[in-house]
């Protein structure tokens, strides 16, 4: 009987395991000021860390753009923003992922970063950055 029940909890854990959705693909980027999708974020794993690059641009005006804003000693200063990695050395926290960096290219600025995918919605990606206490998010969707 204790065989069963030690099997049983093993096979839930693993089910548990399995259902839990990955930050991991493609994500659609969306403005929170405008509410306009600005880009795709391959978000991978290397090196059991998190990093997002960017491996589309959705707004057909901004014809490769670089990163002018970039402090002068990043390395991403005036580099096109297609292909750049904006998010940087995430670890896995359990829920989420957390302790690493996101450059906001458009204004040149990095803050400390935290994702994780929406407990409602395992197509939403809750991206936050933040300074201090004062923090901004921004949801993000799973491209398919």
């Amino acid at each position: 009987m204790k065989k069963k029940i030690i099997v049983a909890t093993f096979f839930m854990f693993g089910l548990a395991s399995i259902s839990a959705q990955s930050v991991v693909g493609k994500w659609k980027t969306i403005d929170d000021e405008t509410g306009e999708a600005r880009s795709i974020v391959e978000i991978y794993k290397e090196g059991g860390k998190i990093f997002g690059k960017i491996v589309k641009l959705i707004d057909p005006e901004k014809e490769n753009p670089t990163c002018f804003k970039c402090d002068d000693d990043d390395p991403r200063k005036d580099k096109p923003v297609l292909g750049m990695v904006i998010i940087d050395g995430l670890k896995d926290k359990g829920d989420e992922y957390s302790g690493g960096k996101i450059l906001d290219p458009e204004k040149g600025k990095e803050y400390k970063c935290k994702i994780w995918v929406d407990e409602d919605d395992s197509d939403k990606l809750n991206v936050r950055g933040y300074i201090a206490f004062l923090y901004r998010t921004q949801n993000w969707y799973r491209v398919k």
